[in-house]
């Protein structure tokens, strides 16, 4: 069994990988994890040893094959107990990530296949974010983010990129929780602001929250 440092490691560069061009720079890594750039090349040249990894020094890192299975059974096991714990100990969405982050290294696979069963096979955790099958995999839904809404275009949010708890709450306080259904009323760039009406209340955003909101075609 991997270890809870060595879990971390490759579920960040999972992370990063993903949202980018399918290589990590230590410099992103050392920034997501918040550790000093010779701290993670040290631990990527472990992980490289381990065959985990493919790194290559001034360049980057990916994953080997052995190195993605690991992140998505991590992953999976993080966005389902996240899940498991809003829907059956009422927790809110901007209080899971804390805990699932514990509980990621402590839990079995068995039992995180009974709690995908229990929950009915879902498709996404309580922000949006698609949870690999048992299999490992998954499919990301085709999405844009808020700002890059036209005036007058419905939506239905779908997913939140920034899952701090900070912004989870702003957007909760704002009436924009996770399936809320809308229509963007202005889009100034010029201003820097987004504003939309939710059942009848208009909300003002800054483009830069609005970027970290991804929505789907709403009717």
């Amino acid at each position: 069994m991997a270890s809870l440092t060595v879990e971390n490691y490759i579920k960040t560069i999972f992370q990063v990988c993903l949202s980018g061009d399918g290589q990590a720079a230590t410099g992103q890594l050392a920034s997501a994890l918040g550790v000093s750039p010779g701290t993670v090349t040290s631990m990527l040249k472990t992980l490289s040893e381990s065959n985990l990894v493919t790194y290559t020094p001034y360049e980057g890192v990916r994953l080997t094959h052995a190195g993605n299975a690991l992140a998505l059974r991590v992953v999976r096991r993080h966005r389902l107990t996240e899940l498991f714990l809003v829907k059956t100990l009422n927790m809110t969405w901007d209080e899971v990530h804390e805990e699932a982050e514990h509980m990621e290294h402590a839990v079995s696979d068995r039992l995180i296949d009974r709690i995908d069963e229990f929950l009915g096979r879902p498709e996404a955790d309580p922000h949006g974010d698609p949870i690999p099958r048992s299999d490992g995999s998954f499919e990301i839904p085709a999405s844009r983010t808020l700002a890059e809404c036209g005036v007058g275009d419905k939506f239905r949010l779908s997913r939140v990129i920034d899952q701090s708890p900070e912004f989870l709450r702003f957007l909760s306080n704002s009436g924009l929780p996770l399936g809320t259904a809308g229509q963007v009323v202005a889009n100034r760039i010029e201003a820097g602001i987004v504003t939309v009406s939710v059942e009848g209340q208009e909300t003002t955003l800054g483009r830069a929250a609005a970027e970290k909101i991804l929505v789907t075609p709403g009717r």
